[in-house]
Parts: structure tokens; sequence; C-alpha cells
């Protein structure tokens, strides 16, 4: 019988192109699974017999379980072997997503949402396990490689999302993603080498290293507030859309909504271009470039309501481009920064850049369904654009580009 490799074998023998994409392809399925809601938002509601502000707060319980998830079980990558925690979570990531589609009531469909967020961390485990077993020249294309899948996994997540709501009702987007994680799951399983542990530090330690690493790097609680913050604005605005075009003037369906993941997707597309402006620029400098693209983009949606419905529809899609290009600009240059700090505690270190991410997003979520409740439209723009605009201020004051320790 033949054994089945481990990851320490990769580092004499280059990965295959084969599981990179699977790699890519996972990630990107995996953290799908967060967004999957909130395109359908519009419609849900009523078939539901729920709020508008009810199923608000559907994305806000899956971001706070991505983020709990992150700060709680990424760690154990580092204790045990990573392939059987992604293949545990694949496992109960598809029988969350069935849950949500059978689900009788908006309590069930809130539970199920923060079980998502929890096990959709898997995500997180795919892209340290990719840098894992790439070669040491390659790794800075094989993770750039792998975020790709995950960005466009987010983003596309919403145009599919959309497609089979309208066409099929939001209970089939549920079944459908339950059974492509489960396939996902089966090709991971037959696919993915085993990882040996790197550390016997008791769960308790490897939790309170990652406090001590907050309370010592400056740089790191910089970067994960400004990235919070303009999570926060993408999750405003994405958590929202689907509401707002669903109302007057525009009474649109969730296709319509979805489809702005596709201008979305120029963001995540220009993931490697960002890579590179920081390797040359520096990623302080960067990330300043990102978070004003960012805030200018959500301030040009200030206008909307003086616009015709078509005018305001075309501001909508070019302000969706610039801020989600502006986003990704500022989390690529943000993960460089954080990964220069210690490069014997990346994993760690990603974990709390992207508990601050998801964090935001939950705050966002939250914040912009009260807005949107009592303000309208304007009242969610403002939302985002203030927290851009804090986030800016913060890269700003922050003075000179970050060194980055040697490799």
């Amino acid at each position: 019988m033949t054994a089945i490799p481990s990851a320490h074998e990769s580092d004499t023998r280059p990965m295959s192109g084969t599981l990179l994409l699977l790699l890519a392809v996972a990630a990107g399925l995996s953290v799908a699974s967060l967004y999957y809601v909130q395109p359908m938002l519009g419609v849900l509601a009523p078939a539901i017999g729920a709020s508008d502000r009810s199923v608000g707060f559907l994305p806000t319980l899956t971001q706070l379980g991505y983020a709990a998830g992150i700060l709680f079980l990424a760690p154990l990558g580092d204790r045990y072997d990573r392939k059987k925690i992604i293949l545990v979570k694949a496992v109960i990531l598809s029988l969350a997503l069935l849950s949500s589609g059978v689900a009788p009531s908006i309590a069930a469909l809130l539970a199920a949402s923060f079980i998502i967020g929890l096990s959709a961390t898997m995500a997180q485990d795919i892209v340290p396990a990719a840098a894992h077993l790439a070669q040491p020249a390659q790794r800075g294309k094989t993770v750039g490689t792998v975020m790709t899948g995950l960005l466009l996994g987010i983003l596309m997540s919403r145009v599919i999302s959309g497609i089979v709501a309208e066409h099929f009702g939001w209970r089939a987007m549920f079944y459908v993603a339950a059974a492509a994680v489960l396939l996902l799951g089966l090709t991971l399983w037959r696919g993915l080498p085993a990882f040996a542990p790197t550390t016997r530090l008791p769960y308790a330690a490897l939790l309170r290293s990652v406090g001590e690493l907050w309370r010592k790097h400056p740089t790191l609680r910089l970067a994960t507030l400004s990235q919070g913050l303009l999570s926060l604005a993408f999750s405003a605005f994405w958590s929202t859309l689907a509401i707002m075009l669903h109302g007057e003037p525009f009474n649109m369906g969730p296709g319509v909504a979805g489809a702005f993941g596709i201008a979305g997707a120029v963001g995540a597309l220009a993931a490697p271009l960002a890579g590179r402006m920081a390797d040359r620029r520096g990623p302080a400098m960067v990330s300043r470039v990102g978070a004003g693209l960012t805030t200018l983009s959500f301030a040009a949606m200030a206008v909307m309501p003086m616009l015709p419905p078509t005018g305001a529809l075309w501001l909508l899609g070019a302000s969706t481009v610039g801020f989600d290009l502006g986003i990704q600009i500022a989390l690529i240059s943000h993960q460089t920064i954080v990964y220069g700090i210690d490069h014997a505690a990346r994993s760690r270190l990603n974990a709390v850049l992207m508990v601050g991410v998801f964090v935001g997003m939950a705050l966002g979520g939250a914040l912009a369904s009260m807005a949107l409740a009592n303000f309208g439209w304007t009242g969610v723009t403002f939302v985002a654009t203030a927290a851009a605009l804090l986030a800016l201020v913060l890269r700003l004051r922050a003075g000179a580009a970050v060194r980055l320790s040697p490799a």
C-alpha cells in the first residue's frame, strides 16, 4: 500500500499545479459560505416572516462566528495535523449550510449562520497550508494564488447566490453550497497531505501568545485597526445593498444585487499588483493609497439621491470597483507589514489581523442595518465613509513607512 505523503516531503519537491489549484478553489469556496446570504436578504425577509432589521443581523452573526473561529480555532493548526482540522471543518460547514436551507425560523437561521462562520475558517487553515507546502522561492507566488482564489470566492459568491436565489429560491442556494463543500472535503481528503504539528504548546498557552503579540507590536495593532475599519465599511455596503436595491426606486431582485460582485472582482484580480506595489513603494505607503481610494469611493455614493435611477446605478457600479480595489490593496499591504513583524509567528499574527477584519465586518453589518432602518441609504454611506476616513487618518498619522525585517 502506498503511504500517504506528509507535508515534510514538500520541502524537497515542488507542489503540483493541481494541488495549488485545489487549494485556491478550496479557500474561495469555503469563505464564499460567509456571503451567500447577502444578496438574498431582500427576498429572505418576507419569505421567512422576519423584519429587514432581523435578517440584517444574519451577516453579522456569520462574521462574528468567523472572527471567533480565527481567534479560538486557528492556533490549533500549529498543534494538530492541519489536514484533519480542515476536513472536520468541511463536514461541519456542510451541515451548517444544510441547516440554513431547512431553517423554519429566523432564530434557527441566525444560529446556523454563526456556525457557518465558525467552520468557514477552514480558509484560514488552507492559506498557511499552502505556504508550508510551497518551496521557499515560490512561497509568495503560491500564497498570492491562493489569496486570489479566496478573494474571488468572496466576490463571486454574491453573483452565484443572486442568480440561484432569483431562479430557484433562497433555500436552493444553501443546498447547493452544502453539496459543494461536502464534495470539496472529499477531494481534499484524497489530495491533501498530512501535516506534522510544529508545537506541543497547550491550547491555553497558544491563545496567550496571541495576546502577547498584540501587546508587544504597535505595528500589528495599527494594521489590524486600519484594516478592521476598512472591513467595517466593506460590510456596511454589502450587507445592505440587496435591501436597498429591492426597494424604491429600483425594485430589483437578488440577481442584480449579486451582479455587483462582478464589479468587485476587479479588486481581487488586482491583488498580485498590490503585492508588487508594496514591494517597490513600501507597504505603509500603499496601504494609505488603498484607504484613500476606499474613502473617495464611498463618499461619491452620497450623490446617488440626486441622480435618476439609471445614473445612480452607474455611480454605484463605479464606486463598487473603486472601494473593492482600495480595500484589497490595503489588505495585501497590511498582510505584508504583519508577516514582516516576526517570521516565527506568522500564523498567529495573521490570526490577529483576520480577527480585526471580521470583527469589523460584523460591526459594519450591525451598524449599517440600523443606519438603513433609521436614515436610509444615506445613513449607510455615511457609516462606510466615516470608517474608511478614520482608517486613512490612522495610516497618515503613522508617518514613516514600515521597515520590514529581513526574510
